[in-house]
């Protein structure tokens, strides 16, 4: 039987920071990592291949993101070492401090996070997009915001994004991957600059985007940490003699083995976290004494999108980095509802399908003479059908309205095994309806013609990246599952550190938030 100093399980902004700072102090860390290990020939940008993940069949379908349907909620998370640092927009954005005044263990504020803040900063090299690059979406925001007298509340977001400032949009095929200067980042490993291609969430080809896998993960591993691609954690059970065991489904070979250790992290996300916990206490009984708040308090975050359409003005949602810049409007100043408004993008499926076909027919033929080649490299260089489209985006304070816990299928109805959530929409209604209020008002007043989504406006439905709660921070077991440093209440050296434990909406991308509150446990342990 295996045995090591640290298990850390998943590897996204809480497992990675995790894996590095406890091997920094010496400790023997193995990281078990569900998803793939991702090379760049092998993204859905790149490849064209591998998108889902099937929770229920992982051996055979372990791709790029996992996407997850409760009725009216549904939740899209990543699956990959690196974690949602590979799927997510780039977004590195601290949470106000207004945000920590309620809600969280006594040891945590604003201030105490500050320089964990500036720490996560540092390692994944955060800066903002430079002015010379703003795209067609971002002078769109910043027009908007000036447009119904909110242009102080309008800003540039940080991200973990390597730009060129030499970069520009008159670069003749400025999208085209040539344009990417290669450079060697603080973790020795060779990336590339953006050229605003808009793949960040499909994968980033030339590796402009400054992934865990990168920078935390690739110091872990030149420490010595041990990162097992394709290792799903099925059940913890604690050990007589202290630590604890895990069974472990390797899902390269189908089949399972057994690991133990002194200490575990579960940095496995708000759902992969709360799933495991909840399987222990309900379904295998493992530990059995998890606190009554395990799968309570589970937050949305007021993921929102509202496109609009425009018939003067050239969006280009496809190019640029996924999200560039916010109107906040987290001061509550809008009725109440809080929110934070930013410009959306998605990738250009269709272009790089082109791409694709393109390279492979002049690898056979040259260039000169195959007219379908020709073809396709016209279709490239046309204008994007959706080029009019602006799709406005944001994240909103919502209230705790889910609550995890296991059910039974109704073909099973003796097993009580199937991961369910109980959602009310009333809890995220003011704040998101807020949201997409605000949507239509900046695209009618830069002329634009918004289109609140049916799934909304009929059926009270959202899809969420940003999941949070489920394993709620708190100072007592009767108030959550972990205290301020991540530890489960009665379950000593066992510890959760993701977005579940994240007890309130921040109203904003939370990556830096997870992260930081990762890097202060890292510094109390």
């Amino acid at each position: 039987m295996e045995r090591v100093d640290t298990l850390v399980i998943g590897s996204g902004f809480g497992g990675a920071v995790m894996a590095l700072r406890l091997a920094e102090k010496g400790a023997k860390v193995v990281v078990l990592e569900r998803g793939r290990r991702w090379a760049p020939s092998d993204y859905p940008s790149v490849s064209g291949r591998h998108w889902l993940w099937d929770e229920d069949e992982p051996e055979k379908q372990n791709g790029w993101i996992d996407f997850r349907y409760f009725g009216d909620m549904s939740v899209a998370v990543g699956a990959a070492v690196g974690g949602g640092s590979l799927i997510y927009a780039n977004i590195s954005v601290e949470a106000p401090p207004e945000r920590f005044q309620q809600g969280w263990p006594a040891a945590i504020s604003h201030a105490v996070l500050r320089p964990h803040y500036d720490e996560v900063a540092r390692m994944m090299n955060v800066q903002p997009l430079p002015a010379n690059q703003y795209t067609p979406r971002t002078r769109l925001m910043r027009d908007a915001a000036e447009s119904i007298g909110a242009g102080e509340r309008f800003r540039v977001l940080p991200q973990a994004v390597t730009f060129d400032p030499d970069w520009h949009y008159q670069l003749p095929q400025p999208f085209d991957y040539r344009h990417s200067r290669t450079w060697t980042n603080d973790q020795g490993r060779q990336q590339g600059t953006c050229v605003h291609c808009g793949n960040c969430d499909i994968g980033c080809p030339v590796q402009a985007k400054n992934t865990l896998d990168l920078n935390y993960l690739a110091a872990a591993e030149d420490l010595g940490v041990d990162v097992r691609p394709l290792h799903q954690v099925r059940c913890i059970t604690p050990l007589p003699d202290g630590g604890y065991r895990l069974r472990v489904r390797r899902l390269d070979q189908g089949r399972d083995t057994e690991l133990e250790a002194n200490r575990v992290v579960l940095a496995a996300g708000s759902i992969g976290s709360t799933e495991l916990l909840l399987r222990c206490r309900d379904q295998h009984r493992t530990l059995p004494a998890l606190s009554g708040r395990l799968g309570k308090g589970w937050l949305s975050n007021g993921d929102f999108m509202t496109p609009a359409f425009y018939d003067h003005r050239t969006i280009s949602p496809s190019h640029g980095p996924t999200i560039s810049a916010a109107i906040d409007f987290l001061d509550g100043s809008e009725d109440g509802a809080r929110f934070f408004v930013e410009d959306g993008g998605f990738p250009d499926v269709l272009s790089n399908l082109l791409r694709r076909r393109k390279r492979r027919l002049l690898r056979r033929v040259p260039m000169e003479q195959n007219l379908l080649a020709r073809m396709l490299g016209a279709l490239i260089a046309r204008r994007d059908p959706l080029d009019n489209m602006m799709p406005w985006f944001g994240q909103a304070v919502d209230q705790p309205g889910g609550e995890f816990s296991l059910g039974r299928r109704w073909y099973m109805p003796w097993r009580r095994d199937r991961l369910k959530l109980k959602w009310d929409y009333r809890a995220a209604e003011k704040a998101v309806q807020g949201l997409a209020d605000m949507h239509r008002r900046l695209s009618e007043a830069t002329g634009g013609q918004a289109m609140v989504p049916p799934t909304w406006s009929l059926f009270r439905n959202l899809v969420t990246p940003h999941p949070l709660g489920g394993c709620n921070m708190a100072d007592t077991v009767e108030q959550g599952v972990v205290d301020a440093k991540g530890e489960v209440f009665g379950y000593p050296n066992l510890f959760v550190m993701d977005g579940s434990v994240v007890p309130v909406a921040l109203g904003l991308n939370p990556s830096r938030t997870i992260a930081a509150l990762a890097e202060y446990a890292a510094s109390r342990l």
